[in-house]
């Protein structure tokens, strides 16, 4: 892994981020960049990396598209050997983890306010690495020459930290990062802070649910920790992204370059029409009578929604009655944001918390404040959301076993999820909600009668880090905090 800094933002296209300049091979290239030059290319790259290739391939698993040719209809068929490069090696470490390490170490001293912002997106991006893939590089990343080629530190050490590795876990690393937000700072962000405009207040609350979504993602394997975040996060005077107007959202544009990247990967790049709606997504949301939020995230041709199944070998409906992705995920031009940390994530992480944690809270109140939360960012109008409650009350209200509430909870933040199918991928590994079969015809990748559990080793990493496991995990392999 290469020490790079990033000086203009990544490209939007599927051949993923190229404007990049190795400071190894130009000793002229100076290696202070000014914080306020590498945050909004950090920022941009988290949504980016979020909602490109990786998304792509975790919005195929969980089944929101159904693949129909080029990479998309790989990824229905398991068979990932060989994918993903230009994720792991451009977008995630050389893109986002290297800089972010480079603006704290040139800032924490002086201008926490960015240290502390870069802790978070740190946090974030390496628990998308970790929770993809397993072990990763985390505590010896992004150091450049110092360590070339970085240990690989166990999950449930990026998670919990260890202290005789040196490792920082992930919950303290946003911890951290907000001890700095409240420090005296030279520098503060403005225009370059593309989130919050320079509002340190709103990164606290970001932080905080960033630890909550951390502490639901690992209450599996560690009830104490999760409880314990919780019930902190419920009594921080910082508050938590608990309105749409907090959410923690990456803005791209209609600009050429700077569209969202699931925009140019279905509608304008060079790669289009390779995926659709998948029909088991259709078939859950008419089960539960929700097309009216579903036709704010895929169009519908003619008046109808048109799907696919996943892995189907018979041709897919002709390319003008694809119901594809629509304005709320894409918008109209490719000027929707990519959103990483959401009201309605928060309100179903606390109900999820309050039903299996027993911490503060009505799982019922909370459940059905979540799906409104979602309603309403989605576009749908308060008559809408009402009628929908009114005549859908066994839905939207919590009955049954605890296993029977999570599966309500889960389905419905399921639903939510459109857009971000990262985040689906990995409630769908820790809980087995929604309940998904696999896609049809699948003969390749390590086992066809498993979903993926994570996503395997790439191989140009494997060639030039010998840290990286070996033999490499199968995807039929759960990671630590998984089912």
């Amino acid at each position: 892994m290469k020490k790079t800094i990033v000086l203009a933002l990544c490209t939007l296209s599927l051949a993923s981020c190229k404007k990049y300049t190795d400071i190894n091979q130009n000793p002229n290239l100076p290696t202070d960049v000014p914080a306020r030059v590498l945050l909004p290319n950090t920022t941009i790259g988290l949504g980016f990396t979020n909602a490109n290739e990786l998304g792509r391939v975790s919005s195929i698993l969980v089944q929101y598209n159904a693949g129909i040719t080029n990479s998309a209809l790989t990824y229905d068929s398991y068979n990932y050997d060989g994918s993903f490069n230009n994720q792991w090696d451009f977008e995630i470490y050389s893109g986002i983890v290297n800089n972010l390490k480079i603006i704290i170490k040139n800032n924490e001293s002086t201008n926490p306010a960015y240290s502390g912002i870069a802790k978070i997106e740190l946090a974030y991006i390496i628990s998308m690495a970790t929770d993809l893939w397993g072990d990763v590089p985390y505590s010896q990343a992004g150091l450049g020459l110092e360590i070339p080629q970085p240990r690989y530190d166990k999950q449930e050490d990026i998670y919990q930290g260890n202290t005789t590795l040196g490792i920082t876990g992930l919950f303290d690393l946003v911890k951290a990062g907000v001890a700095d937000l409240n420090k005296s700072s030279v520098l503060v962000p403005g225009a370059d802070d593309l989130v919050y405009g320079g509002d340190l207040s709103k990164w606290k609350r970001a932080a905080n649910s960033l630890l909550l979504k951390f502490a639901i993602t690992v209450s599996n394997v560690n009830k104490p920790l999760a409880t314990s975040t919780v019930t902190a996060v419920l009594a921080s005077v910082d508050g938590l992204i608990d309105d749409g107007k907090f959410d923690f959202a990456v803005p791209f544009s209609t600009a050429l370059n700077n569209q969202n990247p699931m925009y140019v990967q279905d509608i304008s790049g060079s790669f289009k029409n390779n995926e659709m709606l998948s029909s088991r997504l259709l078939t859950l949301s008419r089960s539960v009578n929700d097309t009216v939020r579903l036709a704010k995230f895929y169009t519908k041709p003619g008046g109808k929604f048109t799907a696919y199944e996943n892995g189907a070998s018979v041709a897919a409906p002709t390319l003008a009655t694809r119901s594809i992705y629509n304005t709320y995920v894409v918008g109209a031009t490719g000027e929707a944001p990519v959103r990483l940390l959401t009201a309605f994530q928060t309100k179903f992480n606390l109900a999820e918390a309050a039903l299996t944690l027993g911490t503060a809270g009505d799982a019922n109140v909370l459940y059905q404040a979540g799906i409104t939360a979602s309603m309403t960012k989605a576009g749908m109008t308060a008559a809408e959301i009402s009628t929908y409650f009114t005549s859908n009350s066994n839905t939207v209200t919590l009955t049954g076993s605890t296993q029977d509430k999570l599966k309500q909870i889960i389905t419905q933040k399921y639903l939510s999820w459109v857009g971000n199918g990262f985040e689906a991928y990995n409630d769908y590994r820790r809980t087995g909600f929604p309940v998904l079969a696999l896609a049809l015809n699948v003969t390749g990748g390590d086992n066809p009668s498993v979903i993926p559990k994570r996503l395997p080793y790439t191989t140009n990493e494997a060639n030039g880090n010998p840290n990286q496991p070996k033999p490499r995990p199968k995807t039929d392999q759960k990671v630590w905090w998984g089912l």
